[in-house]
């Protein structure tokens, strides 16, 4: 039961993702855009938007686990004793860092990284640090006083502290700061397709092309599909880590 209650608020998230999947499917996307009085054409078959999807969630995945690991691991070191005069250049550079709109990056780096995942990569980093390193920041601040004191009381080490006392406390609260950076990361990786990336931002940018509305509107839907899905299940874990 409580399993079932720390589930429950994924399920609105589940829902829109499985809707929003349902309009990528080629009959529902044709009828639509017949709907708004464009003449339907060639569609994507649900096992090549399937496969980009595929691709996109591996792109989205390994952005966030660097995202993950160096605003997790920048928000620990400035929360550290002594690290006050580090804090405010760090936070400056992950602030300028997202200020550099995701399409600039991948721009700016393909002549250094080439086409594909590379310069979508450095794209997702550049655009998630920031919430990350603010989220663990914030939730490691949060842990109780009382509790780094007992801990202290205790004989435990300042690494000990960390990884027995704060962490373990800050992880829901961090959990729903990858919560966001996973949502920047899907979005993010659909520009990925401007630098030859096979996510589901290639029919978006075909459909550009070609001026076919379909593969447009399959790419859109599966894209928003894709980021309530992604948010639905962290939306789950961040559940049962509180419970």
């Amino acid at each position: 039961m409580n399993v079932r209650r720390a589930l429950r608020p994924a399920l609105g998230a589940l829902v829109a993702g499985l809707v929003l999947a349902a309009l990528s499917h080629p009959a529902i996307a044709s009828a639509i855009v017949a709907g708004l009085g464009d003449v339907p054409r060639r569609a994507l078959t649900p096992g090549y938007l399937a496969a980009l999807a595929l691709q996109h969630l591996i792109l989205a995945a390994t952005g966030l686990a660097l995202v993950a690991t160096a605003g997790i691991g920048l928000g620990i070191l400035a929360t550290r004793p002594g690290a006050g005069s580090l804090r405010g250049g760090v936070d400056t550079l992950a602030a300028a860092a997202q200020a550099v709109p995701p399409v600039v990056v991948v721009a700016l780096a393909l002549p250094v990284l080439g086409f594909g995942g590379p310069p979508t990569l450095l794209a997702l980093v550049f655009y998630g640090i920031m919430p990350t390193l603010r989220g663990t920041v914030g939730a490691l601040e949060a842990v109780p006083a009382e509790a780094r004191e007992a801990a202290t009381a205790l004989g435990l080490t300042a690494r000990q502290t960390l990884t027995r006392i704060e962490l373990p406390l800050a992880v829901p609260a961090i959990v729903e700061t990858l919560r966001t950076a996973l949502a920047l990361a899907v979005a993010v990786a659909a520009v990925g397709a401007l630098a030859g990336a096979a996510t589901l931002g290639t029919p978006i940018v075909a459909g550009l092309q070609n001026q076919n509305t379909v593969p447009m509107l399959q790419g859109a839907a599966a894209t928003a599909a894709l980021a309530f899905l992604c948010d639905a299940a962290m939306v789950a874990v961040a559940g049962v880590l509180r419970r």
